[in-house]
C-alpha cells in the first residue's frame, strides 16, 4: 500500500518494532523528523498487530504500545533539552532542506496560545509535534510540568492510533480496501487544527 510514495506495510515489515521505535523517536525528538508519517504509521502498525489482518500478526499490540510510548517520551525529552540549550539560535538559522523556520514559528504560536497543554495537543498534529518540545525548552518550561504533559500525550497518541488499527483489523472484513480512505481521514483530522487556526488568523487580518 503506497501512500505518498511510501509503502507503510512493507516499511513496518522491514524495520520491525525497533525501526518503529526509532522513527517515533526521530519524529518527536529531532527536528529532522518532521516529514515522517507518524499518525498513519501508528495506525498501520496497529493493523499489522491484528491476527486476522491479511498479513497475519506481524507485531504484538501489547509490546508495540509500551515500546513506541517510551520512544515518544524520550524523543520529546531530547527535543526539550535541545530547545533549552540552543533553541533561540534556531530563529537565526537559515532555512535548509531539513529545517524550515516557519515550522518552528507555527509550534511557537500554538505554545503561546495553549501553554503546556500544547505538548499533548501537538502529538496529534504533524510537524507541530516535532517542534513543540523544542519550543517548550526554549520557553524554559518547568521540566516536571513538561514531563507530566509529555507522558500523558505520549500515552494518548501511542495508544489510540495503534488500538484503532488493531480493532479495525480484527473486526472489519477486507479492511485492506479501506486503509487509504481511513489514513486520509486521520491525516485530515490531524491537520484540521492548523487549518482552523489559519482561517481564524486570515479573518483577523
Amino acid at each position: 500500500m503506497d501512500f505518498f510514495g511510501i509503502d507503510l506495510i512493507t516499511l513496518i515489515q522491514t524495520v520491525g518494532l525497533a525501526g518503529l521505535m526509532l522513527i517515533v523517536f526521530a519524529e518527536t525528538g529531532l527536528f529532522v523528523g518532521f516529514f515522517l508519517p507518524g499518525d498513519s504509521l501508528l495506525f498501520v502498525a496497529g493493523l499489522l498487530a491484528a491476527p486476522t489482518f491479511s498479513t497475519g500478526a506481524v507485531l504484538n499490540i501489547w509490546t508495540l504500545i509500551p515500546a513506541i510510548t517510551l520512544s515518544a517520551i524520550l524523543g520529546n525529552v531530547v527535543g526539550y533539552g535541545f530547545g533549552r540549550k540552543v533553541g533561540e539560535a534556531l530563529f537565526e538559522r537559515e532555512d535548509s532542506l531539513l529545517f524550515k523556520k516557519h515550522h518552528l514559528r507555527k509550534a511557537h504560536y500554538f505554545y503561546e496560545k495553549y501553554g503546556p497543554k500544547v505538548i499533548v495537543i501537538a502529538r496529534f498534529m504533524p510537524i507541530v509535534r516535532t517542534f513543540a518540545p523544542i519550543v517548550a525548552g526554549m520557553a524554559q518550561m518547568n521540566f516536571t510540568t513538561f514531563m507530566k504533559w509529555n507522558i500523558l500525550g505520549a500515552i494518548l497518541w501511542c495508544t489510540s492510533l495503534p488500538l484503532l488499527g488493531y480493532t479495525l483489523g480484527s473486526t472489519v472484513t477486507n479492511i485492506d480496501r479501506y486503509i487509504l480512505p481511513i489514513i486520509i481521514a486521520i491525516i485530515f483530522l490531524s491537520i484540521l487544527p492548523g487549518i482552523i487556526t489559519y482561517i481564524r488568523e486570515r479573518r483577523k487580518k
